[in-house]
């Protein structure tokens, strides 16, 4: 059996955690991968009371601001154009509506499952102007650049994409930098560094002075990470530090990188909750701005009312815990979802709701 499935292996963690937490750590994730792993096995309950696990904003579907959704939604509805999205995209609230109410509305809005199979949806409807919905951290940013690389071999004038991209690092130097966010140590998040690497993440350490350590997705995995955490924490010592070797490497994956800056400039981008964080999003590069739906289909919307007592925006930051919402499990459910922490599956809301995660003496 593999270490990280080894039930006496987790066992003697949890006993070096204990002894090890002398003082208060609170610990953010910032992956929705392990927001559901630390719910799905009762992690938190687990813990000593000293370590508070905090959930950011580690899903890219939960973090979309609602304003470029209703643009997105907008342009969905504009005669010829097909939309095509990832599923979990289109219960997605903006300000008004869905992906899925204008759907239901007429609007021609097709779920593919991957970037590329809306390339071929523009190959095989050349009379449409396809536009694909790109949203996701560095993870799947580089498939997005495979998708526009085809195009452009393709040579297709009916795709486009509008990029909702977000990239990580620069959101975690803006919690850091906000008063409100109180946080000892970051759990970095495995998928993105196996991209990045550790490099983009030494300012945590270095101008911030604090404990960074990226995790894998097993419990055993995050309890580990805690521990190597506790050592920097307890020590003094700030640092990156990767305990998911088995697929991270200190340079990551530099053919992906190259690849993103191939077609790709970081930009501005507003996150849910959050706001304006100068360098987190992603646009094409102007040589490529024939497939920019942005400037292709410049759209402007008068935004609607945003939902009273959603509590999203909040949770993505830390600063609530997702059962402390109004809504939570009463007017909001993964089933009826109001706000989009509770629409994604990776989502905190989702997650606390779906394994009953409740608050346990001082944990999280």
């Amino acid at each position: 059996m593999q270490p990280y499935r080894n039930k006496d292996y987790a066992q003697h963690l949890l006993d070096r955690l204990r002894q090890e937490a002398v003082r208060p750590l609170s610990a953010m994730e910032v992956c929705g991968t392990h927001t559901v792993a630390i719910a799905r096995s009762g992690l938190r309950e687990l813990l000593p009371e000293n370590i508070r696990l905090i959930s950011g904003p580690g899903c890219p579907v939960c973090v979309t601001d609602d304003l470029d959704l209703d643009i997105v939604i907008a342009l969905a509805q504009q005669p010829g154009i097909v939309m095509a999205t990832f599923g979990d995209m289109m219960r997605v609230p903006g300000t008004q509506s869905s992906l899925l109410e204008a759907k239901s509305r007429g609007a021609d809005v097709r779920v593919v499952y991957s970037p590329t199979d809306a390339v071929d949806l523009a190959a095989e409807h050349p009379d449409k102007q396809v536009v694909f919905l790109a949203v996701g951290f560095e993870t799947t940013i580089p498939t997005i650049a495979v998708a526009v690389e085809q195009a452009v071999q393709q040579g297709l004038r009916n795709f486009s994409i509008f990029s909702l991209h977000k990239l990580v690092p620069p959101v975690m130097e803006a919690l850091l930098t906000d008063p409100e966010v109180k946080l000892d140590a970051f759990i970095n998040p495995g998928h993105v560094c196996t991209i990045l690497g550790t490099e983009p993440f030494k300012f945590i350490a270095e101008k911030y002075g604090k404990p960074c350590v990226v995790a894998g997705f097993e419990a055993v995995d995050i309890m580990e990470a805690l521990l190597m955490i506790l050592s920097q924490y307890n020590q003094g010592r700030p640092a990156v530090e990767i305990q998911y070797k088995r697929a991270v490497r200190p340079e990551g994956n530099p053919v992906a990188r190259a690849f993103i800056d191939k077609y790709f400039i970081p930009v501005n981008a507003t996150w849910r909750g959050i706001g304006e964080v100068p360098g987190s999003g992603l646009a094409l590069r102007d040589e490529f701005a024939h497939l920019d739906a942005q400037k292709r289909f410049p759209i402007t919307v008068t935004p609607g009312k945003r939902v009273k007592n959603c509590s999203c925006g909040q949770v993505l930051k830390g600063l609530k815990l997702p059962y402390e919402c109004a809504l939570f499990g009463k007017a909001c459910t993964p089933m009826k979802p109001v706000g989009p922490c509770m629409v994604s599956t990776e989502g905190s809301c989702a997650a606390y709701y779906r394994y009953g995660a409740q608050k346990v003496g001082g944990t999280v």
